[in-house]
């Protein structure tokens, strides 16, 4: 009779920014299981602080080799909430339709998060954000470093295409 192993527990912290919403986005995710953690971060162009919420989700469970089961930090109600409060299982009977009855934002996403969740046996936890939790904190440390990435790369590159034209 063969037994199953049990599926490794893994934190994942998230964060989203973005500078003007929208505007430029950078998302963050740190991933710990036992003594190990490991930290992605990556930007956007023209996003939205909610897209790069789900994206820091998404980019977490991404991560994720094996089914496992996931303790999901996050300070967006909008993220937590979903899931929390069964509005994602709504949206979903109504046709990807909100409580006023109109298409709900960001679809992409919440169906590229809802695939990934279902490798694993996710749980949602709200944190408060820029409080004292030190992997929030860093998650929106490394998002804002994603962002001001991208600018320094975009102001490169125009500097860089107005010395071509003189």
């Amino acid at each position: 009779m063969q037994t199953t192993a049990p599926k490794k527990t893994v934190q994942i912290y998230t964060d989203g920014a973005c500078s003007g919403n929208p505007g430029p986005g950078g998302w963050a995710a740190i991933l710990c299981y036992g003594a190990h953690a490991k930290e992605i971060s990556g930007h956007m162009p023209g996003t939205t602080n909610n897209r790069m919420e789900l994206f820091a989700a998404i980019s977490g469970l991404g991560e994720l080799k094996t089914p496992c089961v996931v303790e999901l930090y996050s300070d967006s109600a909008y993220l937590v909430n979903a899931f929390e409060k069964n509005w994602i299982d709504n949206w979903q009977k109504n046709g990807w339709k909100n409580a006023q009855k109109d298409p709900v934002e960001n679809q992409d996403l919440w169906r590229l998060l809802l695939t990934l969740a279902k490798k694993h046996e996710v749980h949602f936890f709200k944190v408060k954000g820029h409080a004292d939790h030190p992997q929030n904190n860093r998650c929106d440390e490394l998002a804002r470093e994603a962002i001001q990435s991208y600018q320094r790369m975009n102001q490169a590159n125009d500097d860089s295409e107005t010395a071509e034209k003189k």
